[in-house]
C-alpha cells in the first residue's frame, strides 16, 4: 500500500506528459476567441496625429497581425503579408507591439508597408490586453469586430490555404445577400 500512493502518481504525471507531447506548441489557445476585440486607441505609427482603434476593425473581415522590426520571424512573414495586401482579399492592420517607432518605420520603408495602418504599441500594453504571447500573432476579426481565430508564428503559404483563407471566406460570406 505504501508503495501504491507513488506508483499511482507516477502513472499520471506520465499519461499528462504524454498527452502534452502531442500538442502543437504553434497552437496557444485565446480566450479572446468568440468574443469583441479588446477595446484600444493607438496612434498609428505612420502618421500620430492619426489614430487606429477596434472600431476600425469592424464592418467588413479583416487581418490584425501583430509585428516588430526586432522580430526574425516577423522578416520570415512580411513578404507573404506583402503578397495578400496585393491581393486586396481583405485589410491588415498591424499592430507594432513593444518597437521603438523609428525602428518600425525603417522597417515598412525597408521591407515594404503591406498594412492598411499600423498602431503603434511601444509599451506594448494593448498587445497584453490582446494576449499576446509573442510575435508574429495575427487575428481574424469578423464584420462585427468579434475575434475568430489567432494564429501564432509566421503566416505561411499552408496555413493560409489550409485555416485562414477558408475562415475568412465563410466570415465574408455570412451576412452578405445571397
Amino acid at each position: 500500500m505504501r508503495f501504491l500512493i507513488p506508483l499511482i502518481l507516477f502513472i499520471v504525471m506520465v499519461a499528462f506528459l504524454a498527452v502534452g507531447l502531442k500538442l502543437d506548441p504553434r497552437e496557444v489557445p485565446s480566450p479572446f476567441i468568440g468574443k469583441p476585440a479588446p477595446a484600444f486607441n493607438l496612434p498609428q505609427l505612420s502618421d500620430f496625429g492619426k489614430s487606429l482603434s477596434n472600431m476600425d476593425l469592424q464592418g467588413q473581415v479583416s487581418l490584425l497581425n501583430v509585428w516588430a522590426s526586432w522580430c526574425v520571424s516577423c522578416k520570415q512573414e512580411h513578404p507573404f503579408l506583402m503578397k495578400l495586401a496585393k491581393q486586396n482579399i481583405l485589410p491588415i492592420y498591424g499592430l507594432d507591439y513593444k518597437d521603438e517607432r523609428e525602428a518600425g518605420l525603417g522597417w515598412l520603408k525597408h521591407f515594404g508597408n503591406p498594412y492598411t495602418a499600423s498602431g503603434f504599441d511601444g509599451d506594448g500594453k494593448v498587445g497584453i490586453e490582446w494576449g499576446v504571447y509573442g510575435v508574429p500573432e495575427t487575428f481574424v476579426i469578423d464584420k462585427k469586430g468579434v475575434i475568430r481565430h489567432k494564429h501564432t508564428g509566421p503566416i505561411t503559404e499552408d496555413s493560409w490555404q489550409q485555416t485562414l483563407l477558408p475562415l475568412i471566406i465563410q466570415l465574408q460570406k455570412e451576412g452578405s445577400p445571397s
